[in-house]
């Protein structure tokens, strides 16, 4: 079985592909993954590795780990230019996030003031009123919206909880008032015998009514980068993904930024 990405609170620098030069902050326990979704391409695998033993991150070891990090890397003339919240699961499930967060803006205005803040989420949680709160002080409040047609979101992202559905998620998107960006995994293949394909133009037409609704900053279309949980999925080629971005960009008016 697949297992967890990262092993420490935080990690890198490493490149990502959509935000660059990226330190990571990883609520999450260590050595388990704890998440609302149990998506087929988790990198850091299926939630049935479990828990864990190592528990979340505390607030204060967040904090005390990513000051010396940050000065260690300002000490040595190191660039960077967002710092971001990722990991095994889901960030915003942690108890304290909307304090964490409070502490990571704090300590990237003192090392690195022009540097982002990003958290990379599922989206379960963004109607929760703290959790809201904090992801409106944060630079890139990047949310995750696969498919806006609940067979296939269930079939891709697994969610935990069977109350959660596009419509819940969409509506709670919607009372950002623009301030977040939808972020869009696009991914073909099988698994269990279904086929599993949010590429379609009837998915495709779901999402832009979704995207209508919601008005983010900006829509983020990617796809596999790495090993997947469900071995039968595939890469969507960079030319497909452009020509649904170029159709959605005609009927939203919404930037739709590519990574292949």
């Amino acid at each position: 079985m697949q297992t967890v990405l990262f092993t420490s609170t935080i990690f890198g620098p490493i490149h990502s592909r959509r935000l660059g030069t990226s330190l990571g902050v990883n609520l999450m326990p260590n050595d388990g993954k704890i998440c609302s979704f149990d998506c087929l391409y988790c990198e850091a695998g299926y939630n049935a590795q479990g828990p864990g033993t190592t528990g979340v991150s505390k607030r204060e070891e967040v904090r005390r780990a990513l000051k010396n990090k940050l000065q260690a890397m300002k000490e040595a003339g190191q660039a960077l230019d967002v710092i971001t919240f990722s990991g095994n699961g889901e960030p915003t499930l942690h108890p304290n996030f909307k304090e964490i967060v409070h502490d990571v803006v704090n300590l990237r205005n003192q090392y690195y003031p022009e540097a982002k803040v990003s958290v990379l989420s599922n989206a379960t949680m963004a109607g929760k009123p703290s959790v809201m709160a904090a992801l409106k002080q944060v630079d890139n409040n990047i949310l995750k919206l696969d498919s806006a047609v609940a067979r296939t979101m269930r079939l891709i992202n697994r969610p935990v909880s069977p109350n959660v559905l596009p419509d819940g998620i969409i509506e709670d998107l919607k009372a950002y008032g623009g301030k977040c960006i939808v972020q869009t995994m696009m991914v073909r293949g099988e698994h269990d015998g279904e086929i599993v394909d949010n590429t379609t133009d009837a998915e495709i037409d779901a999402l832009i009514n979704a995207y209508l609704a919601i008005k983010p900053r900006e829509i983020m279309l990617y796809t596999i980068d790495r090993k997947t949980p469900e071995q039968k999925l595939v890469k969507v080629p960079v030319e497909d993904l452009k020509r649904i971005a170029r159709h959605i960009e005609s009927e939203t008016g919404i930037t739709v930024q590519v990574t292949g």
